[in-house]
C-alpha cells in the first residue's frame, strides 16, 4: 500500500496524532518515567488488540500453535514470529501500541502440559489420541474439551489446578516483563468462555495493573456472567480493578444482550447497575465478523451488511436469531431500560480486536493469515482457492471452510489517552473514550456540546475547546432547556490504507411512546461533496478497485474529513445516543488478495471488495428533565 503525506491541518489529530492471593508482580510500575514524553493533555490516539490467544489456549495448541505470550508481544512490537505451519508473520503497518493476551481460562495451559513427557497430565488416557496423526482420533479426544466448555463441567482428571495456576502466572509475568511505559503497554487479561449449548457468551476480562488474582474466574465455576461480575466486584473490593468486554454477540443466538436475567427473571435496577459497572465495553468487530448491526435489524442502513457472521461458532448451522446479539439494538434497548429502571445495562463503548489464536493478529487484508493455526493456514482451507486446482464451477466447501471464508481481517481498538501507560490506557477504556476499526488505523474524534461549533477539530485550539466545553465519546451530554447541541467529528485515514469516503452519525432514541428508533445521517462527504437534505446521504464518490491487481482510486476520497453537525430532527425532551461510523473507499478483501497471488479468479461466493471502517463509542444525550 502506498503511503500518503498527510496535510498540515491534521496536526491536531496526530498529536491528539478476595480470599485468593495475588499473583506475582515484576515491579514494572516502579520503572523510571524520566525518559518518557510528557503527557499530552489533548490526548494521543493509540492502537492495540485486547483479544488474542497463544499456545496456552486449548483450541490454539491443538492446531499446532506454539506461540508464547512473549512471542505475541514481540509480534505486536513489530517483530517476526512463526506461524504454526512455518511461515513468517510480521505486521506491515508497524507496531501496535498496546496488547492484552487473553487466553481461555478454561483448561488454561492444560494441552501443553498433556504434550509434555513426564508431566502428570501426560498420562490421561486420551493423551496419545490428542496428538495422533489420525484426524478422527484427534477430533474424538479434543471433543471432550469442547463438550466440557459447552456444559460448564470441569473434567475430573483436571481437578488439580496447579497447571492452570502456573500458566496464569506465566501470562502475568510475561505481561509485566514486556511492559515498556511510554512505548508499549501490556494489559493482563483472560477470556471467560461461557458457551451454554454452544451460544457465545464469551467475555474478555482486563486488569488495570501489574497484579491479578491467583486464579482467573472461569465458566467451569459458573457459566452465568452475573457470577463473573460478582467475582469482579469482590476483587475490586480487595484492590484489583478489572473490566469485562463482551465479544461475538453475533454468535450468541440472541442471548448476549437479552432483556431478562440469566434465570429469565425481569431485569431490575440492581442488575442493570452491576452489569454497567463491570462491563463498560463491547467488542464490535473481530475476525468472526461485525457485531454492530445486521441488515434484518437495520433495514434502512445500506452499510449494515458488513462482514456478517453467518454460522454459529464451531458449527455450520446458520444463525437465525439476531435480536439480542448486536450492539446497536442493545444500545437502544439500554435506553428503554434507562427510562423504565433509571439504569442502563447496555451503556457501553466500542472496541475492536482480532481474536487470533495464532499469537499474531491479522489486521491487514493484504497480509492475512486467518485465525487458528493449521486449520485455516492455506487459501484452500479458508475458501479463497479451490482445492487441487479445480475451478469454482464445481466447488463445494468442506469441513469448516465455508465458515473460515466469511472471517475478516479485523480488528483494532483505538483509545484517546495522554500517554502510553497502563494507567492511561486503562483509564481511557474505563471512561469509554475508545473507538474500534476493522483493521486500518483510522483516527477519529467525536465531541458534543452547546456552542462549540465555532471551533472545529482541525486545530489544537478546537480540540482544547471541545474538551473544555463539551464531552467526548463515551460520555453523557446533559441537555439544556433551549437550543440543540453541536456534534464535532474529525477522522484521518491510515496511510497504509485507502482514503476516506464519508463520515456518518448513527442516532438511536426513545420516542414519546417509549419505543426505540434509529437513523443514520451522513455528516461529512469526501471530494467536496454535499449531503442530500432529503436522504441525508453523500453521493457516491466514484472510487473504484481493480480486482485484477487490487489497485484502488488514489484520486478519490480524502486524507481527512471533519464536520460540525446539528441533528435536524433533535428533540430536547427525548433520550438519545449518537456514535460515528467512518467509511473508507472500497479496497480488496483478503480473499481477493489470495486469488491474485495464486493467479486465479476470486471465489464468486465471496465479496471481492469491502469498505473498511471505524466506529466511535457513543455519546448519550440526557434531557434536562432526566438529569
Amino acid at each position: 500500500m502506498k503511503r500518503l503525506v498527510l496535510a498540515v491541518c491534521a496536526a491536531a489529530l496526530l498529536t491528539a496524532c478476595g480470599e485468593q492471593g495475588e499473583a506475582p508482580t515484576s515491579g514494572v510500575e516502579q520503572q523510571d518515567a524520566a525518559a518518557r514524553s510528557a503527557p499530552n493533555p489533548l490526548n494521543n490516539a493509540y492502537f492495540g488488540d485486547l483479544h488474542l490467544h497463544t499456545r496456552n489456549s486449548f483450541d490454539a495448541y491443538i492446531f499446532n500453535v506454539r506461540a508464547s505470550p512473549d512471542e505475541a508481544y514481540a509480534y505486536a512490537k513489530g517483530g517476526t514470529i512463526k506461524h504454526a505451519t512455518g511461515f513468517d508473520m510480521k505486521l506491515n503497518s508497524g507496531p501496535l501500541d498496546f496488547l492484552a493476551v487473553t487466553d481461555h481460562s478454561e483448561y488454561l495451559g492444560v494441552l501443553p502440559a498433556i504434550d509434555t513427557p513426564g508431566d502428570p497430565y501426560a498420562s490421561v488416557p486420551y493423551a496419545k489420541d490428542l496428538f495422533s496423526k489420525d484426524p478422527k482420533q484427534v477430533n474424538t479426544a479434543f471433543r471432550k474439551f469442547g463438550d466440557a466448555v459447552r456444559t460448564g463441567q470441569r473434567m475430573p482428571e483436571f481437578a488439580d489446578l496447579r497447571t492452570v495456576k502456573s500458566a496464569w502466572h506465566d501470562i502475568i509475568e510475561s505481561a509485566n516483563r514486556n511492559y515498556e511505559p511510554g512505548k508499549f503497554t501490556t494489559l493482563i487479561g483472560y477470556e471467560f468462555t461461557s458457551a451454554p449449548e454452544g451460544r457465545n457468551l464469551h467475555r474478555n476480562v482486563i486488569f488495570s495493573g501489574a497484579t491479578a488474582p491467583e486464579l482467573p474466574y472461569t465458566a467451569l465455576e459458573s457459566q452465568n456472567p452475573e457470577d463473573l461480575w460478582n467475582w469482579m466486584e469482590q476483587q475490586r473490593a480487595a484492590g484489583m480493578e478489572s473490566l469485562s468486554i463482551t465479544h461475538n454477540g453475533n454468535g450468541s443466538d440472541g442471548t448476549m444482550y437479552e432483556r431478562t436475567k440469566w434465570n429469565g427473571a425481569p431485569v431490575d435496577r440492581a442488575w442493570a447497575e452491576l452489569r454497567a459497572r463491570n462491563e463498560p465495553l463491547a467488542e464490535i468487530t473481530q475476525v468472526k465478523g461485525t457485531s454492530e448491526t445486521h441488515p434484518l435489524l437495520s433495514p434502512n442502513d445500506e452499510f449494515a451488511g458488513f462482514e456478517i457472521m453467518e454460522w454459529y461458532i464451531g458449527s455450520t448451522t446458520p444463525i437465525t436469531k439476531f435480536d439480542g446479539g448486536y450492539v446497536r439494538k442493545a444500545l437502544k434497548d439500554g435506553m428503554e431500560f434507562q427510562a423504565r429502571l433509571g439504569a442502563n445495562p447496555y451503556k457501553f463503548g466500542f472496541v475492536g480486536a482480532s481474536d487470533t489464536h495464532n499469537g499474531a493478529g491479522s489486521y491487514e487484508e493484504d497480509n492475512y493469515h486467518s485465525k487458528v493455526g493449521i486449520q485455516d493456514a492455506s487459501p484452500e482451507r479458508r475458501g479463497s482457492a479451490p482445492p487441487e486446482g479445480k475451478d469454482w464451477t464445481t466447488y463445494k466447501p468442506v469441513d469448516n471452510t465455508a465458515r473460515f471464508s466469511t472471517w475478516g481481517a479485523s480488528g483494532l481498538t483505538g483509545v484517546w489517552a495522554p500517554e502510553n501507560t497502563r494507567e492511561a490506557i486503562y483509564a481511557a477504556l474505563q471512561r469509554k473514550e475508545t473507538f474500534a476499526t476493522s483493521g486500518p488505523r483510522i483516527r477519529v474524534r467525536f465531541f458534543a456540546g452547546y456552542g462549540i461549533g465555532a471551533s472545529p477539530l482541525t486545530s489544537d485550539e478546537g480540540v482544547k475547546s471541545a474538551y473544555a466545553n463539551g464531552v467526548a465519546m463515551g460520555a453523557d451530554l446533559v441537555g439544556k432547556a433551549d437550543g440543540s447541541p453541536d456534534f464535532l467529528v474529525m477522522a484521518m485515514r491510515d496511510a497504509h490504507s485507502a482514503p476516506l469516503q464519508r463520515l456518518q452519525i448513527v442516532k438511536g432514541w426513545v420516542d414519546a411512546a417509549g419505543k426505540a428508533q434509529e437513523k443514520v445521517f451522513d455528516v461529512g462527504c469526501s471530494d467536496g461533496g454535499t449531503i442530500n437534505p432529503a436522504t441525508h446521504r453523500c453521493a457516491d464518490n466514484g472510487a473504484t478497485v481493480d480486482v485484477k491487481t487490487c489497485a484502488y482510486s488514489q484520486d478519490k476520497g480524502d486524507a481527512e474529513i471533519s464536520a460540525v453537525w446539528k441533528d435536524p430532527e433533535f428533540d430536547p425532551k427525548l433520550n438519545a445516543l449518537y456514535y460515528v461510523r467512518v467509511l473508507e473507499n472500497p479496497t480488496c478483501r483478503w480473499s481477493t488478495w489470495d486469488a491474485i497471488r495464486l493467479g486465479i479468479e476470486p471465489n464468486p461466493a465471496l465479496q471481492k471488495t469491502i469498505q473498511e471502517r471505524a466506529y466511535t463509542s457513543p455519546i448519550w444525550f440526557i434531557p434536562v428533565k432526566a438529569s
